[in-house]
């Protein structure tokens, strides 16, 4: 362990002791129990910063987040929760617990990083290590936030004898890993009354919002070599099937709803072009926004894939790598937290941020928005986001609702170098500080009300049907915790 790491857990020893500071803000509206955990927070930013500093150097990828896991785990477990490793079969994801009873209120955390986005805090690309991991999606923040919040929340329910439960789940590997849905099938959140999470932006938002669920899956094509020119007639072409495959999928296309979507890349395709193929890879990804329409394109895209190993002479299998629903909008506790980022606000930049947020704008190669939009809070409505989650198995099963600050300059597109550039500076550790008091407002605000709890319920039930049964679509496999190390 690093000195700065034991640093970190010594001090958040000691700073329990901060209920006394007063802020001078709008917030101080929102009463007594929210101001407490706004001090909280606010006294551990600088601290909360360092840890979000610490895991954005460290820039793990989805199941190898060995540091980044370890590092939240020893803070939490300095605070005096109780902690659960390596739960549902991951070693990086875990569970941190304080308290007993009920509500039991969840609280998501990620902290890994995406392949190939190294870059420095500078508004221009330059890559720390080439070919190197950058946290691209603020999953460096996203994991603090969540931490700082659950922190604040435990204090309050320590210091005001509060009943009930704060849960802080670790949750790896959501960039095509698909954590939360292993930890979800092994019955995680079974208990638990409602869930929040936030997500770094370039805006301020909380809506009921919903996405595309997906499948995603190898297809593997296994036919019989030959020399290509000598003796054709001996070989079966396993990259053949592969194309086959391919190009019944592009006619479907135009016979499937617009707003799903399907991609593919070959990652296998033969090694020379003088020998036939024994065997080829095709990796596919379906998205539908609705998780049995998605169901229904799975089996249209598996009778291709067999209609081309039949068509072709070869053997098709395959491997379901990863399986979403969709997000389930709960508007009940929607607009509960979009009245807390509402009273917390936007972000403003200091000189030096706004001469770096405008060079950023300054690399954008399309029409982007002011940079008062990191100000604005936009209001409150049911949305769609055409991208996929993890998080959408946890919305089918507790009411969840989550939020987006902007970490990053206004116009920024995830998964850029300029994301991980604003990830690991000011710009966005203001945002992950206004996400942390949000969570940890609403989180009072659900404690403090059950009834909101049972219409969140209620909503969720509704919204499911009478008929819902909750299925995982990654069968029984077990996570890819190599789905990273292999590309």
């Amino acid at each position: 362990m690093t000195k700065s790491v034991k640093f970190l857990g010594v001090f958040f020893l000691f700073s329990s002791a901060v209920a006394q500071v007063e802020i001078k803000t709008k917030t101080d509206i929102a009463g007594q129990d929210k101001l407490y955990v706004l001090n909280q927070i606010n006294f551990n930013s600088q601290n909360y910063e360092l840890v979000a500093k610490t895991i954005w150097n460290y820039a793990e990828l989805g199941y190898l987040e060995i540091r980044s896991s370890a590092l939240l785990q020893d803070i939490l477990s300095k605070k005096g929760f109780k902690i659960e490793s390596g739960v549902a079969d991951i070693p990086t994801a875990f569970i941190a617990t304080y308290g007993s009873g009920k509500p039991v209120i969840g609280i998501l955390a990620e902290f890994d990083a995406l392949p190939g986005l190294s870059q420095d805090t500078v508004p221009y690309k330059k890559p720390l290590t080439n070919g190197g991991s950058g946290h691209g999606c603020g999953h460096n923040l996203f994991g603090t936030a969540s931490t700082a919040a659950s922190i604040a929340l435990k204090d309050w329910i320590s210091t005001y004898k509060k009943s009930g439960t704060i849960r802080l789940y670790g949750t790896p590997a959501e960039e095509g890993g698909g954590g939360k849905t292993y930890m979800v099938r092994a019955g995680l959140f079974n208990d638990v009354d409602a869930v929040l999470h936030w997500h770094p932006s370039d805006r301020n938002t909380a809506n009921a919002e919903s996405c595309l669920a997906v499948i995603g899956a190898n297809f593997r094509f296994y036919g019989q070599s030959s020399h290509a020119a000598g003796s054709p007639e001996a070989g079966r072409s396993a990259l053949d099937g592969v194309e086959a495959m391919n190009y019944m999928v592009n006619l479907m296309r135009e016979h499937i709803p617009q707003e799903a979507r399907i991609h593919y890349v070959i990652t296998k395709g033969g090694l020379a072009a003088n020998v036939v193929p024994d065997y080829a890879e095709v990796e596919y990804m379906l998205r539908h926004p609705d998780v049995n329409g998605l169901n229904d394109l799975w089996k249209r895209v598996m009778n291709t894939a067999e209609a081309a190993a039949l068509g072709t002479g070869t053997r098709m299998d395959h491997e379901i790598i990863s399986g979403l629903y969709n997000l389930l909008p709960n508007e009940t506790l929607s607009k509960l937290m979009h009245i807390n980022l509402t009273r917390v606000g936007g972000v403003n930049y200091t000189s030096v941020e706004r001469d770096f947020a405008e060079k950023i704008q300054g690399s954008f190669t399309y029409n982007y928005p002011s940079l008062e939009k990191a100000q604005i809070i936009e209001p409150n409505k049911i949305s769609f986001f055409p991208a996929s989650t993890d998080v959408g198995d946890i919305s089918w099963l507790v009411p969840t609702t989550g939020l987006g600050t902007a970490t990053w300059i206004p116009g920024t597109a995830a998964h850029t170098w300029q994301a991980v550039a604003a990830d690991g500076m000011g710009i966005g550790m203001k945002g992950m500080i206004n996400a942390a008091k949000v969570l940890a407002m609403t989180g009072t605000d659900l404690f403090n009300t059950p009834s909101l709890i049972e219409q969140a319920k209620n909503e969720m039930k509704k919204k499911q049907g009478d008929s819902f049964q909750y299925k995982s679509l990654i069968g029984n496999r077990k996570p890819p915790l190599n789905y990273r190390v292999l590309r």
